[in-house]
């Protein structure tokens, strides 16, 4: 009965506690195909990500029913770094939906205005149209740097860096007040449209401030100037000193700290890092983390001990869990901490996928094909070319023999082969030749009668030769094989089942119209060893040979695209067709172990595409990825790739899609 009684009175405390609406919340799932393409619009680096943003810690002052319900004590930042724009996952500060659904439009158009300007990587440019509130920008490398040590202060809550009197926490308390002012600003004035959606956030907004009459004097003097930078940005220069955190200010972004690259953790093996499969839990929103040695569980208490020394069982979670819990379990677990230990341990868990990272023995392997091949790759951050840095391998299944296409495939590959035949090149005649198998009865006709006027010709043409209309292009195909493939899409298919039906379907339609192609599929483990393996070559027939190599391929290893791209642009830019396709068929994003994830890796591929295009190809992306659309215009542009939402349907689209992308 306590028990009831105890969860009633939390979730009536609570409920009314609340400061937030439900009903009207607007989440960002909702947004999801909407937030990446406008926030390019509005002037946002290409290569940013949104992703959901996790709750933080703030030392405002709370409300006495927020206090008795232990709540309000937690915020979402609205937070922008080199890679991403984290959005809160859900909305729902107003009562009315449609506000919240401007807050989130706000906020894409603020982030993109701070990553047009350069400010999260650079100086703050000076934007066309200026507020007449705005202050001159101040002669700093970056506002936005300087920012980011109000993360540290007000986000991450370091409670030993809390202090009033310390000139740095307020030099950063400024510089995130000045340059939201100017973001803002610079918005208003480059988008005046956009003045009567952030005039009606900010009433609704400082309507649910608090009133500066009923704080202190030192957070009141801050709260005024808040209120006041809100409604005329470029106002206020400074904070005023405060004891406690100013109240979150929904409308403004924070600056988030740039995490480094993923370490292992000591003893852990590259296998463990990989992240090559899914679990049914997902944690999405961004968390803190400190690592732990994991406790053997032999010692007891040893007197004497500091009792703030002991870990919390509430604040630890195990990388690798040796517990039968749900995944559901520990998501949820993780949900409700603020900063997850992570520590390394020897045990699995239920929900670990088994990985096999180690290149297999030279006896068991694929042929390799020569010694390899030197490829550059883009560093993003230093905006340089990086010659020779990685090493692209040729390979030949060793176990591949000759096989004929599959019973389950004979009825598609005739019906294919059948519609592919009309694009094989037809024979015509040439008439008015000097020589041919046939006469040109009107040129011979036309010819008498020129003559019988009295025009003789000496050589006339009056002969018919037949020649073949040829199609001149040529495709090449480049498929993922990566781990991730490995993945179930049906009870009786895996993704690397639906890539080989795909590439034997595939081969039937082109053999049918006489167009060279060729198969290739890669895979990577580091930068060092990319993997290619040759299926078919543009001089090799499509036989029962290739057939064998395409039931041989196999998923391994991660995704090294920019260098798979590369090769591809090798050696399809060898041939003399006026029209080469690049076909790409991948199931996800790239990413590789050694610091290739992330925006490396984005912006690699995007430079490997862009080498395509200079090199005359036509590189055209097929992905199964739900979220293709996120990333891929900033690839292949809006028109260069295809989302295909069932699997199981790439086999039959993709011969379609090269009739369109070949049709004229």
């Amino acid at each position: 009965m306590e028990e009831v009684v105890g969860a009633a009175w939390h979730r009536f405390i609570t409920r009314i506690a609340s400061r937030s609406y439900p009903a009207a919340a607007v989440q960002l799932d909702e947004m999801a195909t909407l937030a990446g393409p406008l926030l390019r619009a509005f002037g946002g680096e290409p290569g940013l990500r949104v992703a959901a943003a996790g709750e933080t810690h703030h030392n405002a002052r709370r409300s006495l029913l927020q206090r008795v319900a232990a709540s309000g004590d937690k915020t979402i930042h609205t937070a922008l770094d080199n890679e991403t724009l984290r959005l809160p996952e859900t909305i729902a500060l107003f009562p009315d939906r449609a506000r919240n659904r401007e807050l989130y439009l706000w906020l894409i158009a603020l982030a993109g205005e701070v990553s047009r300007t350069g400010g999260h990587d650079g100086a703050v440019q000076q934007p066309d149209a200026t507020s007449p509130h705005l202050a001159p920008p101040v002669a700093q490398p970056s506002l936005w740097a300087r920012a980011r040590d109000v993360a540290r202060v007000l986000v991450l809550k370091r409670p030993l860096e809390w202090d009033k009197a310390d000139t740095r926490t307020h030099a950063a308390r400024d510089a995130w007040l000045q340059l939201n002012q100017y973001a803002v600003a610079a918005v208003l004035a480059r988008y005046p449209g956009l003045a009567s959606r952030y005039g009606r956030l900010v009433d609704a907004h400082l309507a649910q401030r608090p009133d500066p009459a009923a704080l202190p004097a030192d957070e009141a003097a801050a709260e005024r100037a808040i209120r006041s930078a809100l409604a005329a940005p470029g106002s206020i220069s400074q904070l005023p000193a405060a004891t406690r955190d100013p109240h979150p200010v929904p409308l403004w972004l924070m600056p988030a700290l740039d995490s480094p690259p993923p370490q292992p953790l000591q003893g852990e093996t590259e296998a463990d890092t990989a992240d090559g499969g899914e679990t049914k839990a997902e944690v999405r929103e961004r968390k803190q983390a400190r690592r732990e040695e994991l406790p053997d569980g032999r010692d007891g208490f040893v007197l004497p001990f500091r009792a703030e020394s002991l870990l919390s069982w509430a604040e630890y979670v195990r990388v690798n869990r040796a517990t039968d819990e749900g995944d559901e379990d520990a998501a949820g677990a993780a949900r409700e901490m603020d900063t997850l230990a992570v520590a390394r341990g020897g045990e699995t868990s239920t929900a670990k996928v088994r990985f096999d990272l180690d290149l297999p023995a030279a006896a068991q392997d694929d042929l390799p094909l020569g010694p390899g091949i030197a490829f550059p790759e883009w560093d993003w951050k230093r905006r340089t070319l990086v010659e020779d840095r990685v090493r692209v391998q040729p390979m030949r299944a060793r176990d591949a023999h000759n096989t004929e296409l599959p019973e389950p495939l004979r009825r598609a590959a005739r019906r294919l082969r059948a519609q592919f035949s009309a694009l094989a090149p037809q024979r015509r005649w040439l008439r008015g030749q000097q020589d041919g198998p046939e006469l040109d009865l009107d040129a011979l006709v036309r010819w008498q009668a020129e003559r019988a006027a009295g025009c003789v010709q000496p050589e006339p043409g009056v002969y018919a030769a037949p020649v073949r209309a040829a199609r001149d292009l040529a495709c090449l195909v480049m498929a993922d094989l990566s781990l991730s493939t490995d993945a179930h899409v049906s009870d009786t298919h895996k993704v690397v089942d639906v890539v080989r039906e795909s590439l034997l379907l595939m081969g039937e339609a082109l053999s049918a119209t006489g167009d060279p192609f060729a198969f290739y599929g890669f895979s990577s483990l580091k930068r060092n060893h990319v993997r290619v393996h040759t299926i078919k070559e543009f001089d090799e027939a499509y036989d029962g040979a290739a057939r064998g190599r395409v039931q041989a391929l196999k998923p391994g290893y991660y995704t090294r695209m920019g260098a798979a791209l590369r090769f591809a642009t090798k050696v399809l830019g060898e041939r003399p067709n006026a029209m080469r396709l690049l076909l790409l068929l991948t199931d996800g994003k790239p990413n590789d172990i050694d610091h290739y994830e992330g925006r490396f890796a984005i912006e690699d591929t995007a430079a490997a595409v862009r080498e395509a295009h200079r090199a005359g190809l036509r590189p055209f992306c097929v992905t199964i990825d739900r979220e293709g659309a996120d990333y891929l215009p900033h690839l292949f542009g809006p028109h260069g790739f295809v989302v295909i939402r069932d699997p199981q349907e790439l086999p039959q689209r993709l011969p379609q899609l090269y009739a369109q992308l070949t049709a004229g």
